[in-house]
Order: structure tokens, then C-alpha cells, then sequence
């Protein structure tokens, strides 16, 4: 059996473009360009069904080597904890208050991007220090 090399990561969603607009800020990734014939996204969504407008939105690596991320509208909100979440390294190979202050920086940014920061983990001799927090639709992720 051959091995699984890309894959998609697929969120639930309320709104579907802001969150994934979300993601890219957090991420470095973009929107991927419209289908062909068409100048842009809103000018595709325009021609679905009134029900389907704004249902999907997507995000991608610019380099090709992230994994694509999908936002799908679904009717009902966030109620429990993520059974899966994102781990985003920005502290990889740093240690101490290096990595600490990384990750303070980080969450700042992204704050102001609308995040939401819930706790921070100090070093404990064992795990490095980390920050848990949420995006625009209250979806846990990490600061690693």
C-alpha cells in the first residue's frame, strides 16, 4: 500500500472566508486563484445557488508544501474541545526565554488578528513552554 503523502485539513465553519483569511495570516498561506473563467471568488460564488454562497472558502501554501486548508459552513456552532487542533512551530529550536519571548510576539500578533489567548505553559523541565489559544471562531490551537 503506497504511503499518503498530502492531505487537507478540513474545519467547520460559521463563516467560512473569514476564518480561512484567519489562517492565512497565521499560516503565511494564500487564496488559491479563482476556477478559470472567472476574475474572482465572489464573482464564482455569485453564480451558485443562494444557499451555496459563502459555504466554502480555502486556503494554501504558497510554497506547496503545507497541507491545503478547507473552511466549510455548517449549521451548528462550536459547543466542545477540539478533538484535533493545529500545532503552529513557531518556536522550533529555541529554548528558555528565547522561545518564550518568540511566542509572546507571536501571540500578540495574531491577538490583534483577532485570536484569542487562553494559557500559557512555562517549561517544566520536561515540554518546552507553549500557548494555547483560539482563532476567530473559537477553535483551539497551539503557539509551539
Amino acid at each position: 500500500m503506497a504511503a499518503v503523502k498530502r492531505f487537507q485539513v478540513t474545519f467547520d465553519s460559521a463563516d467560512p472566508q473569514r476564518l480561512a483569511r484567519f489562517w492565512c495570516d497565521v499560516l503565511g498561506y494564500v487564496i488559491p486563484p479563482p476556477p478559470p473563467g472567472f476574475a474572482s471568488w465572489d464573482e464564482f460564488d455569485g453564480t451558485l445557488r443562494p444557499e451555496e454562497r459563502g459555504s466554502a472558502f480555502a486556503c494554501v501554501d504558497p510554497t506547496g508544501e503545507g497541507p491545503r486548508l478547507f473552511f466549510q459552513r455548517v449549521p451548528e456552532g462550536k459547543v466542545v474541545k477540539n478533538r484535533v487542533h493545529l500545532d503552529v512551530r513557531v518556536g522550533t529550536a529555541l529554548a528558555g526565554e528565547e522561545r518564550l519571548a518568540a511566542l509572546e510576539a507571536e501571540c500578540a500578533r495574531l491577538v490583534a488578528a483577532g485570536a484569542t489567548r487562553l494559557r500559557l505553559f512555562e517549561a517544566d523541565g520536561v515540554n518546552e513552554s507553549f500557548i494555547v489559544m483560539q482563532d476567530v471562531e473559537g477553535n483551539e490551537f497551539c503557539l509551539d
